[in-house]
């Protein structure tokens, strides 16, 4: 009998899992469950058949959660950034501070001597400064737009479809980003429109409309990134006079021409039109640049709370060597210097280093060396006869965690203790085990840096045994 398409019922559910799905059982067998809580009681339909477990959405539901509430947001339901707006912040806490321990656990295979309670956000909504925004002539469509039959402008502005590469889904409102977001994407989106400026078709990689990035600031600055998928000078400077003139508020106004096949722009020139090349962001008393190319944690609030966090499990007496790999912009070198003998950031994007040099400079730290190499290929013996062994490591690695020859030169580094900072715990735990023989885990802090999502940050300190 065909398992896809099969229909269960009486399913309650149980867990939440990754993706923002969750879990379910039928006779033992695990099913992912999109579009539940933890607590319903629901009929299910089966859309994937997988060898350990099966995909299915939800039919009817007999039961509702207790845990359920209101979502806030329009697009709940088709939007795949805010997966967990059904769910009470209260019950989000609780599933992301069971995630770090059973990841540590499972995969980590270390005894955990202390989960410090979860952190929660000072804001669940309007708690980004960054957004990405995709131009599209390929907008997903409404059943009722569908069932019309009618011609429909395709043209969109807003966030992709989950696992959906060639769909994006248009933004109406959107609550993660504080003014003027919503206005200036929903400008630039009618603007082109009325004037005949072509969206960007990923198929063909034509258009002149690609990407909009909007950044905000602690301190009220406002930087916009606009990437052109054509080299058009008239009409990018029409569009950019235009914006330029309707949003004063701007602080820092730039754009990328990419004809690439991929959004990446690291590797481009980003031109600065008007305003200034960067933003600022205050961290206590400390000033930092923040450029179009640059890292920094997209919750300012909380970003503040865990680099407090990486400074305190260092424990740092003045004297120490420390190395601050994946440094980025260097807010976290900078933010320990004036703790620490020496500070040592590792970053591969030559943008970043430069702010991150710059950010010393403007906060008169002179104990910072900021150097722009690939960590895994250059993190070695030689960097560190060069360099000095580091007694303190602090390393914030993207979600995919560290290259196997990174954890190798942290065991060899033979450092006392090592900061580790994630937002993906499954990879940070993954890296744990790996220095396990090395290293015990002595202390855990999760903070929660995304509401109503499932990302959770992690802060580990490892000490050598």
């Amino acid at each position: 009998m065909r398992t896809k398409n099969n229909i269960i019922r009486n399913i309650r559910v149980e867990s939440v899992a990754a993706e923002g799905k969750c879990i379910g059982k039928n006779n033992g067998q695990v099913i992912f469950i999109s579009g539940t809580a933890p607590g319903d009681l629901v009929d299910i339909r089966i859309v994937k058949k997988k060898k350990n477990y099966l995909e299915a959405v939800p039919l009817k539901f007999h039961e509702l959660s207790d845990k359920r509430v209101e979502p806030f947001c329009f697009h709940f339901g088709q939007c795949g950034g805010c997966k967990w707006q059904h769910l009470n912040y209260e019950s989000q806490l609780e599933f992301k501070q069971q995630q770090v321990i059973d990841q540590l656990e499972r995969i980590g295979k270390v005894q955990i001597p202390h989960v410090s309670p979860i952190i929660p956000s000072d804001k669940t909504q309007l708690y980004r400064n960054k957004l990405e925004y995709t131009f599209t002539n390929r907008r997903w469509l409404t059943k009722e737009e569908i069932e019309t039959g009618e011609s429909i402008n395709r043209s969109g502005l807003g966030f992709h479809m989950p696992g959906r590469f060639d769909r994006v889904l248009d933004i109406d409102h959107c609550y993660l980003l504080p003014e003027p977001s919503n206005e200036l994407r929903l400008f630039l989106k009618f603007f082109a429109i009325n004037n005949n400026l072509t969206f960007y078709d990923v198929h063909s990689h034509s258009g002149l409309l690609r990407n909009l990035i909007i950044r905000v600031s602690d301190t009220g600055e406002i930087m916009v990134i606009i990437q052109f998928g054509e080299n058009n000078p008239d009409k990018i400077q029409f569009l950019m006079d235009v914006v330029n003139t309707s949003f004063p508020e701007i602080t820092s106004l730039n754009y990328v021409v990419n004809t690439k096949k991929n959004d990446t722009f690291h590797d481009l020139e980003v031109k600065n039109y008007a305003g200034t090349p960067y933003i600022t962001e205050t961290m206590d008393d400390l000033h930092f640049r923040i450029g179009p190319k640059s890292f920094f944690q997209t919750n300012t609030s909380q970003a503040l709370k865990l680099y407090r966090i990486a400074r305190e499990f260092a424990g740092l007496t003045g004297n120490e060597v420390v190395y601050d790999l994946y440094c980025g912009a260097g807010t976290i070198s900078n933010f320990i210097a004036r703790n620490a003998g020496r500070v040592i950031g590792l970053e591969h994007i030559k943008e970043a280093v430069n702010d991150a040099k710059i950010n010393s400079e403007i906060n008169n730290i002179e104990n910072t060396e900021f150097y722009c190499v690939d960590i895994k290929d250059n993190l070695n013996a030689d960097f560190y006869s060069t360099h000095g062994n580091p007694d303190v490591i602090i390393t914030d690695p993207p979600r995919a965690g560290m290259h196997k020859d990174v954890v190798k030169a942290l065991i060899a580094s033979e450092a006392n203790k090592i900061v580790y900072i994630s937002c993906n715990p499954a990879t940070q735990a993954r890296d744990i085990e790996l220095m396990s023989g090395y290293y015990n885990v002595s202390n855990v802090q999760p903070l929660d840096m995304f509401p109503h999502t499932q990302h959770v940050e992690n802060v580990v300190l490892l000490q050598q045994k």
